[in-house]
């Protein structure tokens, strides 16, 4: 017994630990897993089988689950669409998802693909996925939470590798038919489609906080060595909070809110960091509405889209100190102003009507902006919970 001991004990901390720290936002009050014990599944099927089930569970990842080649491969008719100015040397082909080459009417290429990749998780209620340290990696598949699944966190966990070198290649995270959510702490990178995004159906209120989001690539849409798919907010009913963020080396729906006949959606961007993004930031339309406060945004080509002024979305920017006042009413306190440095597309934007929806909301707190781009860069991916 006495020789098993350390053994033991060096097992302890893997298996107990918990999530760390409690989500703010729009999110605040997310339980996940609560305090069911925590738990290290053995293989990608133990760690699915804890995801979709009806049970609470606290899954900690202490390894990487590699879903690569567990559904097999597909070879097919893809396209190479307009936006390929560069291919086989840095472009974007597509998979013929959602029917998108067919109804472009794009050139046809071959596509061979994992297919693991363009499918998902479907995680239900009650779930806390961990990552321990640096090691929880989820290679090769996305999570989705949807069809009436809530109270769900996601924390310290890495996605990535998702037939980057295909549009339609997957998605990280998808919330469609979902409430309380928490995406903190994790990183995504080389991820075909979006690295997350919201369905038609309402993603309620979810916070993305203190994440990664690594647009470098081989294979860009934009044929710059930067992602263009980042964030797509479409839902019906939807509040997001976005704080803390590290958002770099993307082109593209950084992020993209509202664009759909359907879309109801609120995000809260305060305390982000946007740098080295060869393409646009926001790229607001019809049903979006976006704060945007606290942020530093670095050599950004474009902050906000030219069409975000005439799309139908509604946006209030903190342009300059004499309107921070504007969001007391809503938000019970001012607004941050946010830094610029090498951007274009950054012109003032003052609608405010919407900031009336924040009133009664667990609204985010900011800190000055002066610190925030030290504190994304020290606090934000995977590694720094401390667990």
């Amino acid at each position: 017994m006495l020789v098993l001991l350390p053994l033991i004990l060096t097992l302890l901390p893997a298996a107990s630990a918990q999530v760390v720290g409690a989500a703010t936002g729009f999110a605040k009050g997310v339980t996940g897993g609560g305090t069911a014990t925590p738990a290290v599944p053995s293989s990608i099927a133990e760690l699915t089988t804890w995801l979709t089930d009806s049970t609470a569970r606290v899954i900690m990842l202490d390894k990487e689950f590699n879903f690569i080649g567990s559904q097999g491969t597909v070879t097919e008719a893809g396209c190479r669409p307009s936006s390929n100015t560069c291919p086989n040397a840095g472009g974007q082909d597509a998979i013929n998802g959602a029917s998108w080459c067919t109804s472009g009417g794009y050139p046809s290429v071959t596509v061979t693909y994992d297919k693991a990749g363009t499918t998902f998780i479907d995680v239900k209620s009650n779930k806390s996925l961990v990552g321990k340290g640096s090691a929880g990696v989820i290679r090769g598949i996305g999570l989705r939470i949807a069809n009436g699944a809530s109270n769900v966190i996601i924390q310290n966990v890495h996605i990535t590798q998702l037939n980057p070198q295909y549009i339609w290649g997957g998605d990280a995270i998808t919330l469609a038919g979902s409430d309380m959510v928490w995406i903190d702490h994790c990183k995504f990178s080389l991820i075909g489609r979006q690295m997350l995004v919201t369905g038609y159906a309402q993603a309620g209120r979810v916070t993305v906080s203190n994440n990664e989001f690594d647009g470098a690539t081989s294979w860009s849409a934009t044929c710059n060595g930067d992602h263009y798919w980042t964030m797509l907010f479409l839902g019906s009913s939807d509040l997001v909070t976005l704080v803390g963020n590290h958002i770099h080396d993307v082109s593209g729906r950084a992020p993209k809110i509202g664009g759909a006949s359907t879309a109801n959606t609120m995000v809260h961007a305060v305390n982000n960091y946007f740098h080295s993004m060869g393409g646009h930031a926001f790229d607001i339309s019809t049903g979006g509405m976006a704060l945007i406060e606290g942020n530093v945004f670095e050599s950004v080509t474009t902050v906000i889209t030219a069409a975000s002024s005439s799309a139908g979305g509604r946006i209030f920017n903190t342009y300059a100190s004499g309107n921070q006042a504007t969001c007391s009413s809503g938000l019970g306190r001012s607004c941050i102003l946010n830094t610029v440095s090498s951007v274009g597309g950054w012109s003032s934007y003052a609608t405010s009507d919407f900031l009336a929806n924040f009133s009664g909301k667990n609204v985010q707190a900011a800190i000055a902006v002066a610190s925030v781009k030290a504190s994304v860069q020290a606090n934000a991916g995977i590694g720094h919970i401390g667990n």
